[in-house]
């Protein structure tokens, strides 16, 4: 069973296989969080698909909390801000990816300016919406809690009440020969997640609830997280 991150001849992606504890959609399998991308230019129409995604998202109240700066390679000055926010760890193989954005959420609601405190839970859900379409048209997106927001915010005309909170990384998932030494074996690492019997409880804490099943059953992942 391989463990690996694999490509065909033309690059493109076949994800390796790992155990799962149950059956997963393969959207939601095939998931993951490269560093290494393709300098391959995302079209506008793909673009709007992955916002259209995040769109349609739950939230409370029907609040939609959720706001995005998107930067494109070909958006220089645009890329470069969001780009040299990041931790000086992500700089090294985030510029690689043909689109960058800034996801912002509001701190209030705006029917009664009340402190709104699941925005950013909210905003995370909106965000993995985005990621599950992006899998299911061959893209990949990396979340980077690595960045500046002061440098962010001087470098946008942010308004007040609006949060920086995470940029990702959005392109096509390309070969890690083309990172350093260090971060091609991250990159081909096996997927790694903590079992169900650690977060899932019912009678008493730490106790695995009754209603999970403590199994494995191999579901074809990636090795990427």
């Amino acid at each position: 069973m391989t463990t690996q991150t694999e490509f065909t001849s033309d690059s493109t992606f076949i994800p390796a296989r790992l155990n799962t504890q149950a059956e997963i959609h393969e959207l939601l399998a095939n998931r993951r969080s490269p560093r290494a991308f393709s300098d391959r230019t995302i079209e506008p129409d793909t673009i709007t698909k992955l916002f259209e995604a995040a769109r349609w998202s739950p939230s409370s109240a029907n609040e939609q909390p959720w706001y995005f700066i998107v930067a494109a390679k070909e958006d220089s000055i645009a890329y470069s801000a969001l780009h040299d926010s990041l931790a000086e760890g992500n700089q090294r193989w985030a510029a690689k990816a043909p689109l960058l954005v800034l996801a912002l959420a509001r701190t209030t609601y705006s029917r009664n300016g009340q402190a709104y405190q699941h925005s950013w839970y909210d905003l995370g859900q909106s965000i993995a919406s985005l990621s599950v379409q992006a899998t299911a048209i061959g893209l990949a997106v990396h979340q980077m809690g690595g960045f500046d927001p002061v440098k962010v915010i001087q470098q946008y005309p942010i308004p007040e009440g609006f949060v920086p909170v995470v940029i990702f990384a959005v392109g096509y998932p390309d070969q890690a020969d083309g990172l350093p030494e260090d971060l091609q074996k991250r990159e081909r690492a096996p997927r790694s997640r903590k079992p169900l019997e650690e977060f899932v409880f019912t009678d008493q804490w730490g106790k695995l609830s009754r209603h999970i099943q403590s199994r494995s059953v191999s579901h074809t992942q990636s090795s990427a997280n």
